[in-house]
C-alpha cells in the first residue's frame, strides 16, 4: 500500500537514528507534523525560534551522531541557517527540512517562497530540492547519508504538495550506509614521523576536538617523548584534567602564556586533530606536524612541514611501537612551571575582593567548576563566557564542554543546552550565558519550560557586550553601542515557571549556585559581575597596549573619566599576566 511523502520521510528519521525533532511548525510543514503525531516513535519539540531548534539539533548531533531541525516556508526556515552554519562548520551531523511554496508556485515570486539551494547551499554538504515525490525520498537519502559520512548539515527541500503526495517505497529508501573505514599514515609517512620525533629534543603535542578518541594513545605519546601537551578550546576538555601531568593549557585568543610558549619554544610541534584558527599565535620557525583525518586541511593554518591524513588513535597506535622514550624532561618541567604560575595568577583572580554588583566573573566560573558533576554537560556562549569557561572550567572524569567554537555566534549556549538537556536527562547540563546572548533568543526560554528540561543557565549580567567593547578599546577606540540596558532575567524566568536567583553580592555566589544545581528543574542564576574584567591573551602586542591607553585618553576627554578610573582599579590585578 503506497503511503504518503512525510510518512516515508518519517520511518527514515528514525531508522537513521533520529529522537526528535525541533521547529515550528505551519502550512508546508503540516503534512510533516502530522505524520510525526501518527508515527508517534519522533518526539516534536515545539521551539520558539527555528535558530534555537538548529542550535538544539547541532548539540544533539555533536552528543549522539544525529540531529534534525525543520522550519516552514520562507520565514521558517530561513531562521534555520546561522544555526546550520554552526553545526556545518562544528563537523555536526543535522538533517534539515525546509518545507516551501507549492511546486506550481516556485519560481513566480510566491509569498514566502525563497530559493531553497541558493540559500542553504553554503551552509549544508548536500541540498537538495524535491520536485517530484520520488525526488524526496531520495533526496532524505542523500540527506541523511551526506550528514553523516561527511560530518554536516543535509538540507531537503520539500514543497507542501509534494510533501503530502502518495509515493511507492524507492529502492533502498529505508536503508542506510554509511561505512567506516579507518584511515591511518602508510608505513613510509609512519616511519618517517617516527624518526622526526625521534630525532629532535623538545617535542609539544597540541590537541583539537580530532583527538578526543585518542586521550590514551596521546597521554602515551606525551609519557615517552616527555611533551607537553597543549590544546585548542574544542578540545580543552579532554586533556585539561588533574590526571594529565602534561597539560600546559590553550593557546589563542583565550588561551595562557604556557600554552603559548610551549608551542613556541618546542622544536616540534605537533597538531593532533586541530584546525585552529588564529594564524597568528602559531610559530613559524620550529618544525610542524599536522596529522588530520580531512587532508584538506593540512597546511591551510601553520607552516606545515609534514603532512598526514589518519584518524588519530588509529595513527598514534601504529607509530607508538617506533617511539623511543626520551629521558631527559626538563622542556617539560619547564613549560609546566609556567603553568603552574598561571594557574596561581588565575586562583589570585578568584580571591579578589569584588563590591556588589561587580562579583569577580573568574570567582563565578570557578564556583561552577567546583560545584558541577564530574559527568556535566557544558555549553558557554561566545564573548566573556567563553573566556571564563576556558579559564576556569577543567575537564573531571567524564563532562564534556562545547560552544560555537568555529563559527562564534552569539546566543548559542541556551539553544545547545536545551539539545543536551533533551538528548541527557540524567546528567547536569550547564549553560554559560552572556546577558547579550541571551537577549538575543531569550523567547526559548519558554522552550525550557513547556518540557521541562533541567538544565542550569548561569547569566553573566555585566551590562555589557563585553568582548566587542574590548575589542574597540584595544583598537583604540571609545566603547560605543555596547552597553545594555537590561531586563530582570530572574524575574523573567519567575514568569516562566522557571527557579531562578539573582545574586549581587560575592558572599551569595556558591550557596545560590549550590541550590540551583541541586533543584530539579530547570533554574536560571543571574549574576551581576564586572563588567571591566579584561581577557589578557597569551601574547599582547604594543599596538594593543597603545591602543588601549588611547582609549582611555580619549574616554578622559570625553567626560567619562570615572569610568577610566574604575576600569583601572578592575584591571591592575591582570596586568601581571604580561610579565
Amino acid at each position: 500500500m503506497s503511503k504518503n511523502v512525510s510518512d516515508l520521510l518519517v520511518e527514515m528519521l528514525v531508522k537513521a537514528g533520529v529522537k526528535r525533532v525541533y521547529a515550528v511548525t505551519g502550512d508546508s510543514l503540516n503534512p510533516v507534523n502530522d505524520a510525526i503525531r501518527k508515527d508517534g516513535r519522533l518526539q516534536w519539540i515545539q521551539v520558539r525560534h527555528e535558530e534555537v531548534g538548529a542550535y538544539a539539533a547541532s548539540m544533539e548531533a555533536e552528543l549522539n551522531g544525529i540531529g534534525c531541525c525543520m522550519g516552514s516556508s520562507g520565514p521558517g526556515h530561513v531562521h534555520l541557517v546561522n544555526g546550520l552554519y554552526d553545526a556545518n562548520r562544528s563537523g555536526n551531523p543535522v538533517i534539515a527540512i525546509a518545507s516551501t511554496a507549492p511546486t506550481n508556485k516556485l519560481g513566480t515570486d510566491y509569498f514566502q517562497e525563497t530559493n531553497v539551494i541558493k540559500l542553504f547551499d553554503d551552509c549544508s554538504k548536500y541540498c537538495f530540492m524535491a520536485n517530484t515525490p520520488e525526488q524526496a525520498i531520495h533526496g532524505m537519502q542523500g540527506a541523511i547519508q551526506h550528514a553523516i559520512s561527511e560530518k554536516g548539515v543535509g538540507v531537503l527541500g520539500l514543497p507542501g504538495d509534494v510533501a503530502s503526495a502518495k509515493v511507492k517505497s524507492v529502492p533502498s529508501s529505508d536503508r542506510n550506509y554509511f561505512p567506516k573505514p579507518v584511515v591511518t599514515p602508510g608505513t613510509e609517512e609512519i616511519d618517517q614521523l617516527a624518526n622526526v620525533l625521534n630525532s629532535n629534543k623538545k617535542v609539544m603535542l597540541y590537541c583539537g576536538y580530532g583527538a578526543k578518541d585518542a586521550q590514551e594513545e596521546v597521554l602515551e605519546l606525551a609519557k615517552r617523548l616527555n611533551a607537553p601537551i597543549g590544546y585548542s578550546f574544542r578540545g580543552k576538555i579532554f586533556y585539561d584534567k588533574d590526571t594529565n601531568p602534561y597539560a600546559v593549557g590553550l593557546n589563542g585568543l583565550l588561551g595562557t602564556r604556557s600554552g603559548y610558549a610551549a608551542m613556541h619554544e618546542a622544536d616540534v610541534l605537533v597538531l593532533l586533530g586541530t584546525d585552529f584558527p588564529y594564524s597568528d599565535f602559531l610559530p613559524d620557525k620550529n618544525t610542524i606536524v599536522q596529522i588530520d583525518e580531512k587532508p584538506e586541511r593540512i597546511g591551510r593554518r601553520a607552516k606545515v612541514d609534514y603532512g598526514y591524513a589518519g584518524d588519530i588513535k588509529a595513527s598514534l597506535e601504529v607509530l607508538l611501537p617506533l617511539i623511543e622514550q626520551k629521558y631527559d624532561d626538563a622542556f617539560l618541567k619547564e613549560m609546566r612551571k609556567i603553568t603552574q604560575d598561571v594557574e596561581k595568577n588565575y586562583l589570585s583572580y578568584v580571591d579578589a575582593k569584588a563590591k556588589e554588583e561587580a562579583i569577580n566573573p573568574e570567582f563565578v566560573a570557578s564556583v561552577i567548576d567546583n560545584v558541577a558533576t564530574d559527568d556535566a554537560i557544558f555549553t558557554v556562549d561566545t564573548g566573556m563566557s567563553a573566556v571564563w569557561a576556558a579559564r576556569y572550567l577543567s575537564g573531571k572524569k567524564n563532562r564534556y564542554l562545547t560552544g560555537s567554537f568555529n563559527h562564534g555566534s552569539m546566543a548559542n549556549a541556551m539553544p545547545m543546552a536545551i539539545g543536551a538537556g533533551l538528548a541527557y536527562p540524567d546528567r547536569q547540563v550547564v549553560a554559560l550565558c552572556g546577558d547579550g546572548g541571551l537577549n538575543m533568543l531569550m523567547g526559548d526560554l519558554m522552550t525550557i519550560s513547556q518540557y521541562k528540561i533541567p538544565v542550569k543557565l548561569i547569566v553573566f549580567n555585566n551590562r555589557s557586550l563585553g568582548m566587542v567593547k574590548l575589542e574597540m578599546e584595544v583598537q583604540g577606540l571609545p566603547d560605543w553601542q555596547t552597553d545594555n540596558v537590561n531586563p530582570d532575567y530572574a524575574l523573567i524566568a519567575k514568569a516562566m515557571n522557571i527557579k531562578s536567583f539573582a545574586v549581587h553580592q560575592t558572599e551569595d555566589v556558591a550557596k545560590t549556585i549550590k541550590e540551583a544545581f541541586a533543584y530539579d528543574g530547570p533554574a536560571l542564576v543571574e549574576v551581576f559581575t564586572d563588567p571591566n574584567a579584561l581577557a589578557m591573551p597569551p601574547k599582547v602586542t604594543f599596538e594593543q597596549v597603545r591602543g588601549f591607553a588611547l582609549t582611555m585618553g580619549k574616554l578622559m576627554l570625553n567626560g567619562r573619566g570615572s569610568e577610566v578610573l574604575e576600569s583601572a582599579k578592575t584591571n591592575m590585578k591582570y596586568i601581571k599576566e604580561l610579565f
